[in-house]
């Protein structure tokens, strides 16, 4: 939101008060208590009236400041704020002189500049991060808009913002709006169905707004060199995240907010949809499965989307008749085939589904403040939504989804929960409906993750889920919802998800040929490409069944290839998947997050990394014709195209024209890439058959590698070193059976030891 008209003056109504002076500041042992005055306190006389803010710093994690900001403490309801499961209270020093006191967490300090002249700065070292300055911090009262805080932080020179959440927009944010409030808007908008208010710098810091409740950026819009992030009310809550890299900045926030349990191995495979509003019943569901394995085409998991359910009956979580009259059985011969089974659910209940009278007779919808149901059409007709605040309400929702999982069912897409009221409606624990339109969309996945950790284990749970918000990470796995069937859409889903893992989600993933439309031939085979080479790979549409036989024959070629390809690639997907659990660094990352040195990496939006070894560069022409740059890594040497074994320099742009069996795969030097002996499925025993391909291995050089086990232990770590010809591999710890290394395809003698020499 823009309180400003140009650099001098306010909007037409609006009156400013900012932080002018820090005239009174507390040092205690854990924390700072500012009291800023809006004008310099001359006399006595200028301590009457206001207002005033009162600004308190602590640390509620090593490496992070957190900064809590009252106008009135007392005059509004009780603010939500995003969960933070790791706060606590880590060793601080509070040190204070005669012009400054300073708070040190770790590897951040924040300054605080006493009397005149308000300054809060933020370092690493000595290193400034970004201050808090002239004019940054306000208190703004806008007649029957209302009143808000604002905080303003500095940007240097050159500096690039990213983040914000799912953002389907460009992916450098400088010059952006961006209205932190989830929405039903697609993939062609500037709305967001996952709105996280946390932003990071290509200067190795991150910014997440502690606030539930709709948070207005303008990124280097209002003021060119400075974030805004504001609220309405009195109050106004951040934390600065130190790094000195984005990669520590991820940790540290994941640390704070989360961090992603473990997806089950299988749930890397493809996943096969009925689609939206195509017709299907058990015999087109069956179909489409046997064809798939006539045609030889992997197949891991099997989705039925909405229509599982009777139409005007979502949800009603009760499998339709007329398609599907034995779903026990129907579920046991699907497993038989080797399949997991995901069904579609939403929080909303329509007003025909039996269940409807039940839960408002009970109690278990959102209210309008007469007490009476909310009730809307916009969605399915009448349909009310479920109140996840009332324990009794999560309980009935749970008890449905139990049903269905002693059926067979093994996890769920949990869609929607972005379309939440924010006025004229109650919650059962009285919360503020604006401070839960975000937060809905969390607890609806936290009460589906819960029940399928209770009924299915720890191991086996996951959701595939649409909306989310800061810290949602902790329930995986998420996607990017409706997108188009274009080249346009294509490149706009990747710019969300490297928005959304820049923000601390491990995994992601995307509908595979787009969403709505039919997908012409050269935008379904490249985009097979670059869904199976995501964390999670899901082949749905809506109105168009995503099958590859029905785009042309070649899909089904592309289709096989590179679900083999993903599946050989497990044991380093799967190993990158448990590091991202345990670190918070994403799977799939934007070139800056991992070469952050680099300056030719800060804006690049088309190509990404999955894991810090392999480069992938989507094509998104119809000719097959791409441009990427491959930078220069620490280790030197060149890259190597991971299908066709071609060598490339580092720190150069390059082009090149890709039939629809290749695109753009690189494996940066000096790699040891496990190299899975299993191509019919992502969930075998990695451990055994397993090929360490060795990628540019300079002479003298030792290289280094990690294979986990499908549980996520560690089942081996080693490492490759290369004299001349000679290459010498270890395995330090755990052990690998019928194992062997390979070197510009050519491939070592297979053994069970610990170690092998071999000469190239």
């Amino acid at each position: 939101m823009k309180f400003t008209d140009g650099q001098w003056l306010l909007q037409p109504g609006a009156a400013a008060h900012y932080a002018s002076e820090a005239y009174a500041v507390e040092a205690h042992a854990d924390r700072i208590v500012v009291l800023a005055t809006s004008r310099p306190i001359k006399h006595r006389g200028d301590t009457l009236q206001g207002p005033t803010l009162t600004v308190t710093l602590q640390s509620p994690i090593e490496g992070v400041i957190r900064v809590s900001v009252e106008h009135y403490s007392a005059s509004q309801p009780q603010r939500l704020h995003v969960p933070m499961p790791g706060a606590g209270t880590p060793e601080v020093q509070v040190v204070e002189t005669d012009s400054h006191v300073t708070l040190t967490s770790g590897a951040i300090s924040v300054d605080v500049r006493k009397g005149e002249g308000w300054q809060i700065t933020f370092r690493e070292g000595t290193r400034v991060l970004t201050r808090s300055d002239w004019r940054s911090l306000g208190y703004v009262q806008w007649g029957p808009k209302g009143n808000f805080v604002h905080e303003q932080l500095t940007l240097a020179v050159g500096e690039t913002v990213y983040g914000l959440g799912e953002r389907f927009t460009p992916w450098v944010k400088n010059g952006q709006v961006v209205e932190n409030i989830n929405k039903d808007g697609g993939t062609a908008c500037e709305q967001a169905y996952k709105s996280i208010p946390f932003y990071i710098t290509n200067r190795g810091y991150g910014v997440l707004v502690n606030e539930a409740g709709p948070v207005s950026f303008e990124v280097a819009s209002e003021k060119t060199t400075r974030v805004q992030f504001s609220r309405e009310g009195e109050s106004l809550d951040y934390c600065v995240i130190a790094g000195p890299t984005q990669k520590d900045v991820l940790q540290r926030l994941t640390a704070l907010t989360g961090r992603a349990p473990l997806p089950p191995a299988w749930t890397f495979g493809l996943w096969l949809t009925t689609s939206f509003t195509t017709q299907y019943d058990e015999a087109t569901a069956t179909h489409f499965i046997d064809e798939m394995k006539r045609r030889d085409l992997p197949l891991s998991v099997f989705h039925f989307d909405c229509f599982w359910m009777r139409e005007f009956q979502w949800c009603d979580f009760a499998w339709d008749p007329r398609g599907f009259p034995e779903p026990e059985a129907m579920l046991a011969r699907l497993h038989a085939k080797g399949l997991k089974i995901s069904l579609w659910i939403n929080p909303y209940i329509a007003q025909k589904s039996p269940l409807f009278a039940e839960a408002a007779r009970e109690g278990y919808f959102i209210k309008r403040t007469n007490g009476h149901t909310f009730q809307t059409d916009l969605w399915q007709p009448g349909m009310a939504i479920v109140d996840f605040t009332n324990p009794a309400a999560v309980a009935w929702y749970q008890g449905h989804l139990r049903r269905l999982l002693a059926m067979g069912v093994d996890c769920f897409k949990t869609d929607f929960g972005e379309r939440i009221p924010d006025k004229d409606v109650t919650y059962f624990n009285g919360a503020d409906p604006v401070e839960m339109h975000n937060l809905y969309a969390l607890q609806y996945n936290e009460v589906v993750f819960d029940v399928l950790r209770e009924v299915r284990g720890d191991a086996e749970a996951v959701v595939f889920a649409r909306s989310t918000y800061a810290s949602g990470q902790r329930f995986p796995v998420h996607w990017g919802g409706d997108c188009w069937s274009n080249f346009e859409s294509m490149a706009e889903s990747l710019r969300g998800g490297l928005s959304l893992t820049s923000c601390g989600f491990a995994f992601w993933s995307h509908d595979i040929g787009g969403f709505e439309g039919s997908p012409p031939p050269a935008v379904y085979k490249r985009w097979i490409q670059f869904g199976l080479l995501s964390s999670h790979s899901r082949l749905h549409g809506s109105s168009f069944y995503r099958v590859p036989w029905l785009v042309d024959e070649e899909s089904c070629d592309v289709l096989g290839k590179f679900t083999r390809l993903k599946h050989q690639l497990m044991p380093y997907l799967y190993t990158k998947a448990v590091e991202a659990t345990q670190t918070g660094v994403p799977m799939m990352r934007s070139m800056v997050l991992e070469y952050p040195g680099d300056p030719a990496c800060t804006t690049l939006d088309r190509q990404y990394q999955l894991g810090e070894h392999l480069l992938v560069a989507p094509v998104f022409t119809e000719s097959g014709e791409v441009d990427f740059y491959l930078p220069a890594t620490a280790a030197g040497g060149r890259w190597t195209h991971l299908l066709t074994g071609e060598r490339k320099a580092g720190g150069q742009w390059h082009r090149e024209q890709h039939d629809f069996l290749s695109l753009p795969l690189y494996v940066a030097p000096n790699t040891v890439l496990p190299w899975g002996a299993e191509t019919e499925r992502p969930d075998y025993d990695y451990t055994t058959g397993v090929t360490l391909r060795v990628f540019e291995l300079a002479d003298g050089a030792t290289a280094a590698f990690t294979v986990v086990a499908m549980d996520g232990t560690i089942a081996a770590v080693g490492e490759v070193s290369r004299q001349g010809q000679r290459f010498d591999a270890h395995i330090t710890s755990g052990a690998l059976v019928d194992w062997c290394i390979e070197v510009d395809g050519r491939r070592s003698s297979v053994t069970r030891a610990t170690s092998l020499a071999w000469t190239a």
